[in-house]
């Protein structure tokens, strides 16, 4: 069942929340919403990690996201809890691996996914830009042996996508990519009774972009970005991704029709109310489906 509050509207819903007439296809689940360090954090006592820890709606694991219609799938990054996220999936299997940038929340699943290319004799596939797969391969020399590593520069075919992978600031963390997913087709008219959710971009790791990278942030029916604080009390020279304060002024900005915020930390309490949100805006939860054109 999606989140009620990503309905779009102007479509009817059956009870179980999917649109009225539509035939499923492509969608995007929420995999993991949490930062770095995932919520709970181990040597953290306050009330957003007690809560997580007793399985509550704070509980996050590292970001993720996962497209898919039927067999056809493709992640969004691969963190240390790769593995729990395959299993709660009911999954066994993932041909196509998205890589965002080199941090470990987003490749150290990487070491399980290859034991698993290795197990059932078939190669994987890790698609990211050069420079991001070099840190990789410095890192896990080992890992080609079982995944093979595609290098995109450009727009990428997959499937019924264009993927257009897009170097942003990451603050004192260096560079992250977001990805911009467009129809192949994008000229072909929408389908009867179909979500109109066309072009959407992912950024979980941003900080301080500049209009050359804001440009890609425009036209869009779904922006996922990351915000880890509701406002961050950190120096801003020692930060690596936005607030939501800071989010909504490029919300203001760049006008997605609808936002999903993820990459959230133990200070941001999904119990919380917060009106300083636009309506358009969500915060991610685990589990959190969004059907697409």
């Amino acid at each position: 069942m999606i989140d009620q509050s990503m309905q779009l509207p102007g479509f009817p819903y059956d009870e179980d929340g999917s649109a009225a007439g539509y035939v499923r296809g492509w969608t995007v689940t929420f995999w993991g919403t949490g930062d770095s360090m995932g919520v709970p954090r181990v040597y953290c006592a306050c009330p957003v990690c007690e809560e997580a820890r007793k399985e509550g709606v704070n509980r996050r694991y590292r970001s993720s996201v996962l497209l898919e219609r039927g067999e056809e799938r493709l992640l969004v990054d691969c963190g240390p809890d790769w593995t729990g996220q395959m299993e709660r999936a009911g999954l066994y299997w993932l041909d196509d691996i998205l890589i965002t940038h080199a941090h470990q929340d987003h490749i150290a699943g990487l070491t399980a996914y290859a034991d698993a290319c290795r197990w059932l004799k078939r190669k994987g596939r890790a698609t990211m830009p050069p420079e991001v797969g070099e840190t990789i391969r410095t890192m896990y020399p080992w890992l080609e042996r079982y995944i093979e590593f595609q290098y995109i520069e450009g727009p990428w075919r997959w499937k019924d996508w264009s993927i257009q992978p897009i170097r942003v600031n990451h603050g004192k963390n260096g560079y992250s990519y977001a990805y911009r997913f467009d129809p192949w087709s994008s000229g072909r008219p929408a389908g009867k009774n179909k979500l109109e959710i066309h072009s959407w971009l992912y950024a979980s790791d941003a900080l301080g972009l500049g209009e050359q990278e804001l440009a890609w942030f425009r036209g869009l029916d779904l922006l996922i970005l990351g915000t880890n604080f509701v406002h961050e009390e950190a120096p801003y020279e020692t930060r690596s991704v936005y607030d939501m304060r800071e989010a909504v002024e490029v919300l203001r900005e760049v006008k997605p029709r609808k936002t999903v915020f993820t990459h959230l930390s133990h200070g941001v309490d999904l119990r919380g109310n917060y009106p300083e949100l636009p309506a358009s805006v969500t915060l991610a939860r685990t589990g959190l489906n969004i059907p697409l054109q």
